[in-house]
């Protein structure tokens, strides 16, 4: 049996540590001398080592003491290391999101500084991408089944960097600003519902979205390889997504009606556009493919192409 002492400097850690440990549970004593002084076994040791390393990985007390005294050790020491993995990853990726944004602060024009600091202040650290998942939840039709919703959004809704660079910092803090301020332009309407949403009735809108992924798969080959917007199958399927969901024939007049309404939407064009500054060009995405197969539609029907979008929403990052 050792005293207090003995067992602190086997240890090589302080008397107050080792009382600290059995004031708390963790360090059981063994038993009391006749003077009422702690005594604890060999086995002591073992257990003080095993609760210092736990420590010196930032365990907290709580999940120390389950390792402990668990009836499955093992598992509670890898749940309590999985825990704490992510509690790092999230500090990690804050730290990082603080440093990108510093940095876009320091290197940033003086005169841009202002506007960029209230930007980067209104996004939380580490940033959430609910804000844009809401947007889009508003965006879509209201009729739209929820499984159909809930795979346009979450294609829709990109990944962020683990290490953000700072241009991606500002293209985000610019995204979210976008997805939470008023749709500009309308003072009437402020549902932010796109034209080509509000169709007579018989509108199905699970067919639209359905059809619409396959169409900007279809065109994605053209993207990768920079063919400009033309007419072609990927056009066709296009069109064909608005006219079976609006059950309507494609027609000349449809697709001139089509243009003209897809025309009157450039804020989704503004997203996307945001979207691939945070990202990086990479892979086509919904809204890339959609810009290209509106601008081959319109250029087929003859109809102006469709203004740039950071001229309308000021969304050049």
């Amino acid at each position: 049996m050792w005293s207090i002492g003995e067992l602190a400097e086997r240890a090589g850690v302080t008397v107050k540590t080792v009382r600290f440990y059995s004031d708390r549970g963790l360090l059981p004593e063994a038993a009391r001398s006749s003077g009422g002084h702690r005594r604890y076994g060999a086995d002591a040791l073992d257990r003080l080592r095993t609760i210092r390393a736990l420590r010196t990985l930032d365990l907290p007390l709580p999940e120390v003491g389950r390792v402990l005294e668990g009836p499955d050790a093992g598992g509670a020491l890898e749940d309590a290391v999985a825990d704490r993995l992510r509690g790092i990853g999230s500090q990690l990726s804050a730290l990082r999101w603080r440093e990108a944004a510093l940095r876009l602060l320091h290197e940033c024009p003086p005169g841009e500084r202002a506007e960029r600091l209230r930007l980067v202040g209104a996004v939380t650290v580490p940033p959430s991408t609910d804000a844009l998942a809401r947007f889009w939840r508003r965006w879509l039709p209201p009729r739209l089944p929820a499984g159909v919703r809930s795979a346009v959004v979450e294609q829709a809704v990109p990944q962020l960097p683990e290490d953000p660079a700072p241009h991606q910092v500002l293209a985000f803090a610019r995204l979210h600003a976008f997805v939470t301020g008023p749709c500009p332009g309308d003072a009437v309407r402020d549902d932010c519902q796109p034209a080509a949403h509000r169709a007579a009735d018989g509108f199905r809108p699970a067919v639209l979205y359905t059809a619409l992924g396959e169409a900007f798969a279809f065109a994605a080959p053209a993207l990768r390889s920079g063919q400009p917007p033309c007419a072609g199958a990927e056009l066709d399927a296009f069109v064909a997504a608005y006219a079976a969901a609006q059950g309507v024939r494609d027609t000349p007049a449809f697709r001139r009606g089509l243009s003209a309404a897809l025309a009157q939407d450039p804020r989704i064009d503004g997203y996307w556009q945001l979207v691939t500054a945070l990202t990086g060009p990479g892979e086509p995405n919904p809204g890339t493919a959609h810009d290209w197969l509106s601008r081959a539609l319109a250029q087929e029907v003859g109809a102006p192409a469709p203004p740039s979008p950071d001229r309308i929403w000021g969304a050049s990052p």
